[in-house]
């Protein structure tokens, strides 16, 4: 058994070329990496040669009976799997974590980073047979701009006009300068079909795999399309992606090669697992799911700042990370942004767990003896339930009371998440603290949820796009964290590590700066030994 804790070694390169002298000397300025995949990523690539053949069967957790085709809906692990099996997008992050080319061959920004213009990959095909052209991509951007639940909407908010200049190339003007927007591109839900396409019981992509069966809850079956255009990608016959949301179930199903591999091992066991002569098991440190119980600021009793203080104040994250992470994470501090991410402000203090200054503000609330109720599920995330049971007894050392109620992890993201006042959320990675911030904490985001709306905040995070100075940059990302911390509405207690277990025989498989399961493209790049 062998354990990857790092992100120095990946495993394969993206076999995608993006021109590093077409950025400009503003984006080189901000550190941004766009595009050439690390050289040690090639020579391991070299070093063990893919092979063709077998069915990968993943057993996951992170997808439900309404989990649904259309990439605007997507919301968690299983549609981002099957999404990145059939599609592919403008942008992909490669394992440096950069903003390499897919679809798009090369991109480039125009002057102040005003606009963009990308170039597309000539002889690319849909499963259908259609030919890859700039309607189709600007017709796919659009799904996401204008009247749209889409989850991307927010991320798009910035564009002001998407043009055709040639069958090939397509220039994107922006409302404000962004030196990092192609990283949005590599956002999921931004998967590419062709132009028009608007039958969402199937999925017609540009991917290794095509759609074969689809049964939300239960299976989702893709087959290799044939002639994949990436070198060294889509090497599997077939996947088969099972739902299998019970942890210890996933984990026994992979420890007896019932399936080839899974998410989301839990931290309570995964030193077992580690053990057993069968398994491989990848971890990312301190990069994966941010853990947070989230109130509605717009709510009552939430409204109250003092209220959001002392759910803050009253959690014991340490004991959380010990007890039920069992050390695979690092304590959250109320934002989504983690300690590796560019532009974390480090100065900002870590809260701690005070008992007696949660006592203070609810006290200042003035709300009473008002009950406050949790709602949880494993369906939000694996150690939700043991963490709110955590939180409570915690709690009451503040003399505060706070009813944990567990709710059915079938439909949670429809039924609970956004919708009830104070629930259990989870939030992946995003390749940059803009993508991070603006999807979770814009006033207009359709994903602020905690209704936390504040115009300042939001004129801080669409100035620090354009600005090219990397210590006014690096001031205005900490004052919009700090806001956040002072004011928000969640409780982000944990950063957890990124834990994916493979059968030995698969190959391809290395700790990944963006998502678990290799950016969640395991069935696109690895391989059975």
């Amino acid at each position: 058994m062998s354990m990857t804790d790092t992100l120095e070694k990946p495993h394969s390169a993206s076999g995608l070329i993006v021109d590093r002298r077409q950025l400009m000397a503003g984006a080189a300025a901000l550190g941004l990496g766009f595009g050439l995949p690390a050289a040690s990523a090639a020579a391991a690539a070299a070093a063990e040669t893919p092979k063709k053949g077998g069915t990968l069967r993943l057993g996951m957790e992170g997808g439900s009976a309404s989990d649904s085709l259309d990439p605007r809906t997507y919301a968690d692990s299983i549609p981002i799997s099957y999404g990145w099996q059939i599609c592919n997008g403008l942008v992909e992050v490669d394992e440096k974590g950069d903003a390499a080319g897919e679809l798009a061959e090369s991109f480039e920004p125009k002057p102040g980073a005003t606009g963009w213009v990308f170039n597309l990959r000539k002889g690319i095909t849909f499963h259908s047979g259609k030919t890859l052209d700039a309607d189709d991509v600007i017709y796919s951007l659009n799904l996401h701009r204008g009247e749209t639940k889409s989850g991307a909407k927010d991320l798009l908010s910035g564009i002001s006009e998407i043009k055709k200049l040639t069958p090939n190339q397509i220039e994107i003007s922006l409302k404000n300068p962004d030196a990092s927007l192609p990283y949005v591109f590599a956002d999921y839900h931004i998967l590419i079909v062709p132009n028009g396409f608007s039958n969402f019981s199937t999925l017609d992509g540009t991917g290794a795999f095509a759609l074969e069966t689809f049964e939300p809850g239960v299976r989702v079956i893709t087959k290799n399309h044939g002639n994949y255009w990436k070198p060294g990608r889509g090497n599997f016959d077939s996947v088969e992606l099972r739902y299998i949301p019970d942890a210890a179930a996933r984990t026994q199903a992979l420890i007896s090669g019932q399936i080839d591999a899974a998410n989301r091992l839990d931290p309570k066991t995964v030193a077992f697992v580690m053990k057993a002569p069968t398994v491989n098991v990848v971890r990312t440190k301190g990069t994966g799911n941010r853990f947070a119980f989230v109130a509605l600021c717009d709510t009552n009793p939430y409204t109250s700042n003092d209220v959001r203080l002392a759910l803050k104040y009253g959690i014991d994250r340490q004991k959380i990370v010990d007890t039920v992470y069992k050390g695979f994470a690092t304590i959250g501090n109320d934002t989504t942004v983690p300690p590796s991410m560019k532009y974390f402000a480090k100065d900002i203090p870590q809260r701690p767990y005070d008992p007696d200054k949660a006592a203070f503000h609810f006290k200042k609330a003035g709300i009473g003896a008002a009950k406050l109720e949790l709602q949880v599920s494993e369906g939000a995330f694996s150690g939700a339930t043991d963490s709110a049971v955590l939180y409570q007894e915690a709690m009451k050392k503040a003399g505060i009371d706070l009813e944990v109620k567990r709710v059915s992890g079938d439909g949670y993201w429809d039924n609970v998440w956004l919708k009830q006042p104070f629930c259990a959320v989870y939030w992946g990675g995003r390749p940059t603290i803009d993508n991070q911030l603006s999807q979770t904490f814009l006033s207009t985001a359709n994903w602020n949820d905690t209704h936390w709306r504040r115009p300042d905040f939001d004129k801080i995070i669409i100035a620090a796009r354009g600005e090219l100075d990397e210590k006014k940059r690096a001031e205005m990302y900490a004052e919009a964290q700090k806001m956040i911390v002072d004011d928000g509405g969640m409780v982000c207690f944990a950063v957890g590590d990124y834990l994916d277990g493979y059968g030995k025989k698969v190959k391809g498989t290395a700790p990944h700066p963006h998502y678990d399961m290799c950016d969640q493209r395991v069935a696109e790049k690895g391989w059975f030994a």
